[in-house]
């Protein structure tokens, strides 16, 4: 009985320990930070519980506010869309030490613009 005990205990032990459920929560909450290239500014965009990510882009060069929009996943890549409409690209990799960084790219406005960003988590 004991040892019948012992290797169900076991069993629930590796069914019950996925690390892959819990890295998630490290990324999520809101992260901010600056970025450069083509144009210039600062971002700021939120990881909800799923992984989704939705925030913004402000150009200090056209004062136009640039939505952000997309996914993180459980080991911090992060794969999004920018513009109004969503006419680029906003991606990158989100760290345990709360640090990110990454490349984004707008077809809008014309001609299309590109750089890298940067920033942490609050």
């Amino acid at each position: 009985m004991k040892k019948l005990f012992l290797l169900l205990l076991t069993a629930f032990l590796f069914i019950g320990c996925s690390s892959d459920d819990d890295t998630i929560y490290d990324y999520v909450g809101t992260w901010s930070g600056t970025y450069e290239g083509g144009d210039t500014g600062v971002w700021n965009f939120v990881v909800d519980k799923t992984g989704k990510v939705s925030g913004t882009m402000h150009s200090d060069v056209s004062s136009e506010n640039y939505n952000i929009s997309g996914n993180v996943n459980t080991t911090g890549d992060l794969v999004g869309t920018v513009g109004l409409p969503s006419k680029g690209e906003f991606k990158g990799k989100l760290n345990l030490d709360k640090k990110g960084n990454g490349s984004w790219s707008n077809t809008l406005p014309t001609p299309a613009q590109y750089g890298t960003w940067k920033g942490d988590k609050k």
